[in-house]
């Protein structure tokens, strides 16, 4: 009994494994497939109602299939025809990875997996139904907006022939900000019952009767029409959750615009009762260049994305926008960020198309589970629907704008960023650039302050005809930061890039963003992939032309507080080769030297990251030392003018000393391009996140006007006075060095 996985997925046992590394080790106990749970889809909303296929076990057809989510939630599955089990996902309040266990008997719970919930604007399109022409569902009722509203769903989606649609509401309850505060969807109606399941239903809303018409935000569900109205975690198809203008009551359509005016007073008025987030939330990038270059603590908001053509509704004018990636730690608010065509930030003081921070993290923020923490419907909540009601529903956006006006940058400070890309060359975050060829796993960067750790591991570099070269690249990257999820990013067999979660190998194609433990983890279609640490740190890993490139970004509370082969983040290039013990060795140090720095930071027994699951691994990393001290590489290539390759190597590599150093060793004009060009892109990115100074907004004196809205450094702004007013102070006023205006105040 001791070697089975029942209970026991996770856990290495005396004679077998049941962690997930056994499959390719080989050593799992022989029930490992029966109860560790592998699942398809892996992935759904939070709003719950998904059915998922447990793929590996085969069930008895009278079995009565139950499935628990984090031991607290439980819901009845099924046996399929083919003997396969099926789980229904549940509401949860929360997004990320969670554990679920199976039950035949209802008693025991000894199958497990784990299920990914996530946010509910995540989720693809074709999982939810869809409100056609959504913005006329938002704006029913108000001027020119009437007629009927059309609904359509994939028919597939759910097996039965008829179906019910009902509307579901959101609210908060409790007092704000304190242990009674918490989070409810509640049923409210039937919209339509027992209708065929044919993809399509119109209708011509009515008023909702009294007791509903206060709900102004929610969701629709469709569901089999044998189930009870409102029956929780059953399958079901979702809508997108919007603002429900077209249920609202008879007070709304007789007018809408005194009905929201109010609704907008009343609005300030709670606000004026609750603490002031906005002290606590990150200041913005003073451009756009450092916005899009801090990817550690900010990213792409998808509702204004330079990439995808600057479709920005909400932010008129605006090309770009972002977001803080990490909620305020008391309050879990949100900031927004957004860029002109210049790289310039807009704010609400000048313009309606400024950006507006958030009292609710639109993604949430953990532990979730209660407000204002809930992902995308706390921030409905209170930054949302309050949007409707005083800038869409009414004509009182100055109101909003004065609760949620834009931050400038004047205390925001730029993160230092390292790199290590080809066959290892290294630039610190003070600047400082060296190679290092050794073979083995070495730390990159740790640090006491958050005990952040990324790791890296060579692996000898073959030439085109497979021999071996005597040079190393980049092969693996591991990092963790406190008691965070375990993320390593590796080149696999095939050379395509792999990434691994605790072990496991993780799959991105339904979901391209995960919420983890501690961190947020982000890859892209180009097979980039972003870590977003809690203190703000970032590591950015890439795959190119068979090697790893990787970039950390920190942010200036690690100043004085890094070691390992980036070097000590503090401003003076002098000490960044500081061994272990912390001795430093000269910048001067000659190769063999800079060699023997490097081998001082091999990854210490017990305290690598890395997942060994081959043979391979294991007897290269972990039955050896960590630094093979018998590769000794090549320092110094030898150039002979009569090699073929030099002519072209001097053609791509012009001066750039890396590049040739790489084409000479590996022999491929191939690793010497990307050599280059990660290079490059190093560079610019340092280049984007050089410091600016701000000297903050400025604004137009009573009785007068100002032209000009950049308050960088260099920047001029202008005034005059209203007809039958005299200037007095100063008629422009320049942005200084030292961060603040010249001249005096102007009057009219």
């Amino acid at each position: 009994a001791q070697d089975s996985c029942a209970l026991r997925c996770g856990e290495l046992l005396g004679a077998c494994s049941c962690q997930v590394t056994c499959q390719s080790l080989g050593n799992c106990c022989p029930d490992y497939k029966e109860f560790c749970l592998q699942i398809s889809p892996y992935s759904g909303s939070l709003m719950g109602g998904k059915d998922f296929l447990i793929e590996n076990a085969i069930f008895n057809a009278s079995s009565a299939i139950m499935c628990r989510f984090k031991k607290e939630v439980t819901t009845h599955g099924y046996v399929g025809q083919d003997g396969r089990a099926h789980c229904i996902s549940p509401l949860l309040y929360e997004t990320g990875f969670i554990p679920f266990d199976v039950s035949t008997d209802g008693k025991t719970f000894p199958y497990s997996g784990t299920w990914l919930s996530v946010h509910h604007s995540k989720v693809a399109d074709g999982e939810k139904c869809t409100l056609v022409n959504e913005t006329k569902w938002q704006y029913y009722g108000t001027p020119n907006t009437d007629g009927n509203l059309t609904l359509t769903w994939t028919r597939q989606a759910l097996a039965a022939p008829k179906v019910n649609i009902e509307v579901w509401g959101y609210q908060e309850t409790g007092d704000s900000y304190s242990e009674n505060w918490s989070a409810e969807w509640k049923y409210l109606y039937i919209l339509a019952k027992e209708i065929p399941n044919s993809g399509n239903f119109s209708f011509l809303p009515v008023p909702a009767e009294e007791k509903y018409s206060t709900w102004d935000f929610g969701i629709l569900r469709i569901t089999p029409s044998n189930y009870a109205g409102g029956q929780s975690n059953v399958p079901s198809i979702w809508s997108s959750d919007h603002a429900l203008a077209w249920h609202l009551g008879q007070d709304f359509r007789k007018d809408p615009s005194a009905w929201a005016t109010a609704k907008c007073i009343d609005w300030e008025k709670k606000e004026e009762k609750l603490p002031d987030f906005m002290k606590e939330i990150i200041d913005c990038p003073c451009t756009l260049a450092q916005a899009r270059a801090d990817t550690g603590r900010f990213h792409t908001d998808y509702g204004c994305d330079i990439e995808k053509g600057s479709v920005c509704t909400y932010h008129p004018g605006a090309v770009h926008c972002v977001r803080a990636i990490q909620a305020s730690p008391r309050y879990a608010a949100g900031q927004q960020c957004c860029y002109d065509h210049t790289g310039t930030q807009i704010l609400t003081h000048d313009s309606t198309g400024g950006s507006t921070p958030d009292r609710g993290h639109d993604w949430g923020s953990p532990p979730f589970l209660k407000p204002p923490r809930i992902p995308g419907f706390s921030h409905w909540l209170y930054d949302v629907i309050s949007f409707y009601y005083c800038c869409l529903w009414s004509d009182n956006c100055q109101v909003y704008m004065k609760k949620r006006s834009s931050s400038d940058c004047r205390t925001y400070r730029p993160p230092r960023a390292a790199s290590a890309f080809g066959d290892p060359h290294f630039l610190t975050f003070d600047g400082l650039n060296f190679t290092f060829k050794g073979q083995g796993e070495y730390t990159l960067v740790e640090s006491d302050l958050t005990s952040l750790r990324v790791q890296g591991r060579t692996q000898q570099v073959h030439f085109p005809n497979g021999t071996g070269a005597q040079v190393t690249g980049l092969a693996a990257v591991a990092m963790r930061e406190n008691n965070s999820d375990v993320v390593e990013v590796r080149y696999s067999k095939d050379l395509n890039l792999q990434v691994l979660l605790n072990q496991r190998v993780v799959d991105f194609s339904e979901q391209s963003w995960l919420d983890l433990k501690g961190l947020f983890l982000h890859s892209t279609a180009d097979q980039k992939i972003t870590a977003m640490f809690s203190s703000g740190s970032g590591v950015e890993i890439r795959g190119i032309g068979g090697f790893l490139t990787v970039t950390v970004l920190l942010p200036e509370k690690f100043m004085n507080h890094t070691q390992g082969l980036f070097g000590v983040m503090n401003d003076n290039i002098e000490d960044d080769y500081t061994f272990r013990n912390k001795t430093t060795m000269s910048v001067h140090a000659s190769l063999q030297q800079v060699f023997e720095f490097g081998a001082n930071w091999a990854v210490k027994n017990g305290t690598s990251l890395f997942t060994y699951d081959t043979e391979s691994l294991l007897n290269d990393f972990v039955y050896q030392e960590k630094h093979n001290a018998s590769f000794l590489p090549v320092f110094v290539p030898h150039e002979d003018p009569a090699d073929p390759l030099v002519e072209k190597m001097v053609l791509l590599c012009d001066s750039d000393p890396f590049c040739r150093f790489d084409v000479l060793t590996t022999r491929s004009l191939e690793v010497g391009n990307s050599t280059k060009r990660s290079h490059q892109n190093h560079k610019l990115l340092v280049e984007n996140l050089k410091p600016v100074i701000s000297c903050g907004w400025l604004d137009h004196p009573n009785n007068g006007t100002k032209n000009g809205t950049n308050y960088l450094l260099g920047s001029t702004i202008s005034f005059a006075c209203n007809q039958g007013y005299a200037l007095s102070g100063a008629k422009e006023r320049t942005c200084q060095v030292t961060g603040t205006w010249s001249g005096d105040t102007t009057t009219c």
